[in-house]
């Protein structure tokens, strides 16, 4: 067990040395925020596949194969699928438009200031993801080291939030790659094997679990239904994926890149589940009616696998929530600075400028600041709350139900106006969200409560349904907003497009 410890201790050093490196590498606010855009195929591909595969994926995913054999891959498989849909269909055009956040993207389209309120939904979406991967890797040092909650959780948030904060995004990319690494090779090339071993090969483990173990849906089709409309959907939108979007150095490695990505992640998700089927037989008497699914991760790691090898293991583990975690914070920082404080600033008459062109190097600051005190509030949130997942799911449900017919909208369809948009996230958002009241105060019955999927089906329903209407029945897009729009998609070809201050110039209000 020292040495497993000493593994971890080494993989949690090497983070903050990676902040220091990246530090050297930011030297403005599009290095701090998405890595300078130079993100070659390698790079990208890495840091992909390292934001969306967290705890839930890793350890979660272990215990889905554990409790239900092979559809325990469905949640994975799902968020895989959310990658390789956003990577074919939209990358390219989300690469090329050279912003920050998502509601840049539909000022840019719309013309239309309303639009900014989906950057309110998309701060608590970032937060929350943040916050329980957060809590989630504090389980593995409270395993390891024996330590409090509350102390576990403020020593992984602390290094996450160092290594965030010096280097932004450049230190993130460097991190996400030994995380990919160490996730890699934790996952397919030592649990994996070990665990198949230790449990007799595919005929040890037939002759000992239950035919329905090897069933695709044996977790049930409701259940697989769920992981697609909340993570597939959800991915296709979250700032957190399309600020890594951002990083990429041209249209076709966030295509590519991103796609290699999404079979990566398939792939995972059923290395993870077969690991966990293999230590139903291996480790059949782990209790985890009382100590939950996601024990499985680390009794495998602990029992069947040899010590040093189980610390590899162990910060795999510890690397997929960190890289999760450190992605959604700087998506949060990003929201904040950029879109939802000049938007509540101008509520009360007040014009912030968030690009300091003229110093690069303040601009970084303010940036660092906005991590920092982004990362504190995590911290907190994830020591007080004891069910941060509550929470996760009611921002994914808003985020799913309110802004995803908008954001799409943007992309697809060139009639659909910035007063359709407005109308369309507020519709989804407020019914989104009442539904799911409903639900959790048991107004309307329903065995799965808050998780019930109905909030979702009616809010993306009843967003659709106005954002068509209303925009067939206003005027299109003035032909400016248009021009300007394609302008920028074309821009990118000869790498002319300008950042912040065209975005001030071009976003403008027709209401």
């Amino acid at each position: 067990m020292t040495l497993n410890i000493a593994i971890v201790v080494l993989y949690l050093v090497a983070m903050l040395a990676f902040g220091w490196w990246g530090k050297s590498r930011t030297k403005n606010n599009s290095d701090f925020l998405v890595a300078g855009r130079r993100l070659g195929p390698f790079l990208y591909t890495g840091t992909m596949a390292a934001v969306v595969l967290g705890g839930a994926s890793t350890v979660g995913g272990v215990g889905l194969g554990y409790k239900f054999g092979i559809s325990g891959m469905w949640l994975v498989v799902a968020i895989g699928v959310g990658v390789l849909l956003l990577s074919l269909l939209f990358a390219g055009t989300i690469q090329k438009l050279k912003i920050y956040t998502v509601s840049q993207m539909l000022s840019l389209r719309y013309g239309q200031e309303t639009t900014k309120m989906s950057g309110i939904v998309m701060l608590g979406y970032t937060v929350m993801i943040s916050a329980t991967s957060t809590g989630a890797y504090a389980t593995i040092f409270v395993v390891l080291f024996g330590w409090e909650r509350w102390l576990a959780i403020a020593v992984g948030g602390a290094i996450v939030l160092v290594y965030s904060t010096i280097g932004g995004m450049w230190s993130i990319t460097l991190a996400d790659q030994v995380q990919f690494v160490i996730k890699t090779v934790g996952i397919f090339a030592l649990m994996l094997p070990f665990a198949w071993n230790a449990a007799g090969g595919l005929a040890g483990i037939q002759s000992r679990v239950d035919a329905t173990f090897f069933h695709w849906d044996g977790i049930g089709v409701q259940t697989i239904v769920t992981y697609f409309v909340v993570y597939t959907l959800g991915l296709l939108i979250g700032q957190d994926i399309w600020q890594r979007v951002f990083t990429a150095k041209t249209p076709t490695v966030a295509r590519w890149g991103g796609a290699t990505a999404g079979v990566y992640c398939i792939l995972y998700g059923v290395a993870g589940a077969l690991i966990g089927l293999a230590a139903r037989v291996a480790l059949p008497h782990i209790d985890v009616a009382t100590l939950g699914k996601d024990v499985v991760y680390a009794e495998v790691a602990t029992h069947i696998l040899p010590i040093g090898i189980g610390g590899i293991v162990m910060a795999a583990a510890v690397a997929a929530m960190m890289s999760t975690a450190s992605g959604a914070l700087i998506a949060a920082a990003t929201v904040a600075r950029k879109d939802v404080v000049p938007f509540v600033a101008s509520w009360f008459g007040k014009t912030i400028d968030t690009s300091d062109t003229s110093n690069p190097e303040h601009d970084v600051n303010a940036n660092r600041w906005y991590v920092l005190g982004l990362g504190v509030v995590v911290v907190l949130i994830s020591i007080a709350a004891q069910d941060v997942v509550f929470a996760l799911t009611i921002a994914y449900d808003i985020l799913v139900g309110g802004l995803l017919v908008a954001i799409l909208g943007a992309l697809v369809w060139k009639r659909g106006t910035g007063l359709g948009a407005a109308w369309s996230m507020a519709v989804g958002c407020v019914l989104t969200l009442a539904l799911l009241i409903l639900y959790a105060t048991g107004v309307i019955p329903s065995a799965d409560g808050i998780y019930a999927n109905e909030p979702i089906y009616y809010g993306l329903a009843a967003s659709l349904v106005v954002y068509v209407v209303v925009s067939l029945l206003t005027p299109p897009t003035p032909a400016h907003i248009r021009e300007a729009w394609e302008a920028r998609l074309a821009d990118a070809a000869t790498d002319s497009v300008r950042d912040d201050a065209e975005i001030a110039a071009t976003a403008g209000t027709t209401a």
